[in-house]
């Protein structure tokens, strides 16, 4: 973010006094209310309100009857990635926000958007404050490619395309170029399945979607007609699940391009494959090798968009258009397989092969960073060194999600991670290992932090103000809301 944009992003956080007395003196009274029956009861922080840190909250309250839970969270709304990474399409997913929402209208569970840790409150305050803290802020940064090109105009990396149609803050003034006929995805996973999805979905069905209106005019105006999904390894390697890649074969206006010739003779290995690779594996076989059935075929005959996988393929240089003002393709070095399975790795053979395309996105994953130097932290693997998400040598300090395991899986393996998490923390205070027989202030110690620095904490019953107000824009259009892009605005709503 350019110099410019943190200080308005600063300047956006801070309250004026004038006329804000009101407000703050609510924020600074204690958010629990009276019901614990011990003197001490045990303090919890979870630092990110994404699906880790509420899953983890949620096991932690249900599990013990005097648990407090606080959870912080950087920016003015909730639920991190159910908000902001799960594709406007698939609201089945979002559907989890409902349970986040019971837990956090607990009595015993606070919200405080935001607030950043690290910044706004130190670490070492915050462990002063509560007798555990929980890191589940997640994986916020973005893997770099490192390869000639990756900066020209054109080149996106996955999570700011994401984070621009699904309403992310830090994405909403992204502006992609989407004027190219071809878009090139380097990666084979889920997210890049969603990508092609957006790129190439028809318009009429995004409008009944939570996408931000400045991506729905942007795609409107798209002239992305095909989309090139490029992987390293073959098709047994492919990251995608089941449930995507029917989306994409059933997609209205889309065909598929499959060359018959890379799944050959994968119909004898798939009996040996663990289920969900397996039946992964025969839909693919089958899409590419068999005859369509007749509605599938008049329905691509007639189809005036493409999506297609291209396998053993990585890229190794992004082209510059002539007048080298944007890229015009990817320079991809061919592959070949050494070893099996999901060991497998891919080494080139010397062969290269350009594709042209004016639209690169780099969907290679998400990684975590340091929170604090306070915080043990693996650069290389990119997580938070843990034991079952006792962050090693640090007692009281606990780690969930992916910045605890790497970013990797569903929702629903979140949610086991989470779990565990909490689970480690019930154990260490029944053990001793975690003491809370001294009391520990809890939130209303940040708060006074906070409101020396005149930052202003956001409340869940805050965001439920803002929530309301999204969901009004999108009823008037016919969306399920309207997401609010502008941090200022939230604040705004919150403050009248």
């Amino acid at each position: 973010m350019s110099p410019r944009c943190n200080w308005m992003w600063g300047l956006s956080r801070r309250l004026l006094l004038s006329g804000r007395c009101q407000l703050f003196a609510r924020h600074n009274v204690d958010v629990h209310r009276p019901f614990s029956s011990v003197p001490h009861p045990p303090r919890v922080c979870v630092v990110g309100s994404g699906p880790a840190g509420f899953y983890t909250a949620q096991h932690l309250l249900k599990h013990h009857t005097e648990v407090l839970v606080d959870i912080y969270e950087k920016l003015p709304v909730p639920f991190g990635l159910v908000r902001f990474g799960v594709a406007p399409d698939h609201p089945e997913v979002k559907n989890v926000i409902n349970t986040f929402t019971q837990t956090a209208q607990s009595e015993r569970c606070g919200f405080f958007g935001n607030v950043t840790i690290g910044k706004d409150v130190t670490m070492e305050e915050l462990q002063a404050a509560y007798h555990a803290v929980v890191l589940s802020y997640g994986a916020e940064d973005k893997r770099e490619l490192g390869i000639p090109g990756e900066d020209l105009p054109g080149v996106y990396a996955a999570r700011d395309f994401v984070g621009w149609y699904n309403g992310l803050p830090y994405n909403r003034h992204l502006n992609p170029d989407l004027s190219s006929e071809t878009a090139i995805v380097l990666g084979q996973g889920n997210v890049a399945l969603d990508i092609a999805r957006i790129l190439l979905s028809p318009i009429e069905l995004l409008k009944k979607t939570d996408i931000t209106q400045c991506a729905l005019d942007a795609l409107i105006q798209s002239r992305v007609r095909r989309v090139l999904l490029i992987g390293r390894r073959g098709p047994l390697q492919v990251a995608f699940t089941i449930k995507e890649l029917r989306e994409m074969l059933h997609l209205p206006g889309t065909r598929p391009r499959l060359d018959p010739n890379d799944y050959q003779g994968l119909g004898d290995i798939t009996k040996d494959l663990p289920r969900p690779r397996k039946r992964l594996t025969e839909l693919l076989v089958k899409s590419a090798l068999e005859e369509p059935t007749k509605k599938d075929a008049t329905r691509w005959s007639v189809a005036e968009r493409e999506w297609g996988l291209r396998f053993f393929r990585s890229p190794i240089e992004i082209l510059p258009s002539k007048d080298g003002n944007k890229a015009a393709g990817v320079r991809l070095s061919v592959t070949r397989i050494e070893g099996t399975g999901d060991n497998s790795i891919a080494v080139p053979t010397g062969q290269v092969e350009d594709v042209s395309g004016g639209l690169v996105l780099s969907s290679i994953g998400y990684k975590s960073i340091p929170i604090s130097q306070a915080v043990p932290f693996l650069p290389k693997q990119g997580v938070i060194p843990n034991s079952m998400g006792r962050v090693k040598e640090s007692p009281g300090l606990y780690c969930s999600g992916w910045v605890k395991r790497g970013p990797v899986g569903v929702i629903t393996t979140t949610m086991s991670d989470g779990f565990e998490t909490a689970q480690a923390i019930l154990e260490d205070m029944k053990s001793g290992n975690l003491n809370c027989s001294e009391s520990r202030p809890g939130a209303a110690a940040i708060q006074k932090l906070l409101s020396l620095k005149q930052i202003q904490p956001i409340s869940f019953s805050d965001w439920e103000k803002i929530d309301a107000v999204e969901s009004a824009r999108g009823q008037e259009i016919g969306k399920p809301r309207e997401k609010i892009l502008d941090p200022q605005e939230m604040l705004s709503i919150v403050s009248n």
